[in-house]
């Protein structure tokens, strides 16, 4: 501020502007996911741009933006729940739904995207988020598990697992619209 090579409000500014607000469609989009309410996804999303921008000194320009903005919506987001009193500890429900699924039937291919949505939405919470952060918003393994604070291999195999849920779902769809040849069993 007193010229000694730190940048000015403004500078910070239009770099923000320039690498973060772009991503300001998916920072909702996935805000949407996460609570599943517009006004509080307006809200979280809005409090993730305000805590990028004054933490945006510490963004490293030239890396992944949106990653870094979902990680602190990420943060965000669980220090909320946790203020809120709404976590709760739950029993390993990934196995559990792993030994219940009795074969993984193929994508059906004529299922709408109200389909798919309403679909996703039956899966449970911590296979949903990976399905939704590696197959709608495209990161990387090591991002999501960065931004969920997890281990790799418990993204990949909540992602294996919750595709699979997502299988079942659409053939569940495809069968109540008469498409043949979901009933498929295959191991």
């Amino acid at each position: 501020m007193f010229g000694f090579g730190k940048s000015t409000e403004k500078e910070n500014w239009e770099d923000f502007e320039q690498e973060a607000l772009p991503h300001l469609e998916a920072v909702f989009r996935t805000a949407y996911w996460l609570v599943r309410d517009r006004e509080e996804a307006e809200d979280l999303a809005q409090e993730t741009l305000a805590q990028a921008l004054k933490s945006f000194h510490r963004y490293e320009r030239g890396t992944n933006c949106r990653a870094w903005l979902t990680q602190i919506m990420y943060h965000l987001n669980s220090n909320r729940k946790r203020k809120l009193g709404r976590m709760k500890v739950v029993e390993d429900t990934e196995e559990m739904i792993a030994e219940t699924i009795a074969f993984e039937p193929e994508i059906p291919q004529k299922v709408t995207d109200e389909d798919v949505l309403a679909a996703l939405e039956r899966i449970p919470p911590n296979f949903r988020e990976i399905v939704i952060l590696a197959d709608v918003e495209e990161f990387a393994y090591r991002e999501i598990a960065e931004m969920l604070q997890i281990p790799s291999g418990t993204v990949m195999s909540r992602l294996h697992r919750g595709r699979k849920l997502l299988r079942v779902e659409l053939a569940g769809y495809a069968r109540n619209y008469g498409f043949k040849n979901v009933e498929k069993t295959g191991s």
